[in-house]
């Protein structure tokens, strides 16, 4: 009897072992998986001023599975009212893809009677398979230190060496203390920087707080400048603020053509009724290639100018092109000195023009025919006195 008893308990401590380790391996069992989104922002704790609204970018992205991400905010200022915004519109909810991050805006808007100190938000983003947190700060002050930034649509700007280029920039004062900004700027050798302000040159601005003005930077070349891009850094600094713009003058380079005669001489002599070839020389001092280089002429009346070649295809930066001009003066020309323009006008450029000074002289032939004619006179004349004379 003793020996049963014994077995009875024994069988009771061992389904009383197996009834306390059942729910202990369902404890260990849980899932553990982490959720496969990322919310984050660039940055997590700013400081505003005083009954300031504020727009807080955040990114969602996911690692895995394309699904649909439902933002709430987990905690909040008693008072604080918080927007989820995406395309201009409140949203409640985002639809996130992998490798593709959703931007969405999150608007922090304090009560009337808000006073300064350290605000704590945390945003939540609840997917498919669980939820992350994004703790966030606002410090509010009664007044922001001094802040500039600078704002322009148009940082790149292209032109030739001979060109102005202009800026259109804004320069903001986000502190709420008035401050005194000092305009410099680092440029390359070749150029020179002034700022306008109104229409008036500057060099310092007082800016009140909170304001913004508008500023045209024009960046002057006072060289020859080879084609590439030179950077322009402007600085705009305050009391402990600073401000600071990169720009870009692209210079697309130009070309420059002259005209000149092989030996220098700009005259010559023609005949009348005769075509006469004059040699020029086509030029290019400039910094980019000379194209579609149209050769043509303003002569007198009467006149005809014909150019071998007509056109040239281009003139690199540096290098010539001998041309020939075919000059024939009026068949009825008188004798004496003309004038001829010759025009070389490049493609998307100004023209140069050269004058030739062109001596007419009359043909040779007409003088011998001349002395024949007096000649015969004088014979005839001879021989009629001879004939008569004996009478």
């Amino acid at each position: 009897m003793r020996r049963l008893w014994k077995v009875f308990a024994l069988l009771t401590l061992v389904s009383l072992l197996c009834g306390i380790s059942v729910p202990v391996m369902a404890q260990t069992g849980e899932s553990t998986d982490e959720p496969d989104l990322v919310l984050s922002t660039t940055y997590p704790s700013q400081v505003v001023a005083l009954g300031e609204s504020v727009t807080i970018s955040l990114k969602i992205s996911t690692e895995a599975t394309p699904q649909v991400v439902w933002l709430d905010m987990k905690q909040i200022p008693e008072g604080w009212t918080a927007t989820f915004r995406g395309a201009g519109k409140v949203i409640k909810a985002v639809y996130v893809e992998p490798d593709n991050s959703a931007s969405v805006s999150l608007k922090l808007e304090p009560p009337a009677n808000a006073a300064s100190g350290s605000y704590e938000f945390v945003a939540l983003a609840r997917g498919e398979n669980g939820e992350v947190e994004l703790p966030l700060e606002l410090v509010v002050e009664e007044k922001l230190p001094p802040k500039l930034a600078f704002d322009i649509d148009l940082p790149t700007l292209k032109g030739k060496p001979s060109s102005t280029f202009r800026y259109s920039a804004t320069l903001k004062n986000e502190g709420d203390e008035e401050v005194t900004v000092n305009l410099l700027a680092d440029a390359p050798a070749g150029f020179t920087v002034t700022f306008k302000s109104g229409g008036q040159e500057v060099s310092s601005l007082p800016m009140e707080a909170n304001q913004s003005k508008s500023l045209s930077i024009e960046v002057r070349p006072y060289a020859e400048l080879p084609a590439g891009d030179y950077p322009i850094v402007v600085r705009a600094q305050g009391d402990n603020a600073e401000a600071v713009l990169s720009l870009t003058a692209t210079v697309t380079g130009e070309p420059d053509v002259s005209l000149t005669a092989p030996d220098g001489r700009l005259s010559g002599r023609a005949y009348a009724g005769e075509e006469t070839p004059f040699k020029l020389i086509v030029r290019n001092t400039g910094s980019a290639p000379a194209r579609a280089v149209e050769m043509s002429a303003s002569e007198p009346t009467g006149w005809s100018v014909e150019f071998e070649p007509k056109e040239i295809d281009e003139i690199p930066a540096g290098q010539q092109v001998e041309v020939t001009a075919k000059i024939r003066p009026a068949d009825k020309a008188l004798a004496g000195d003309y004038m001829v323009t010759v025009y070389a006008r490049p493609e998307d450029s100004s023209s140069e023009s050269v004058d030739l000074r062109i001596t007419v002289l009359t043909s040779t032939l007409w003088g011998v025919v001349g002395v024949a004619l007096i000649a015969v006179a004088v014979g005839v004349v001879a021989l009629a006195v001879l004939r008569f004379g004996r009478r």
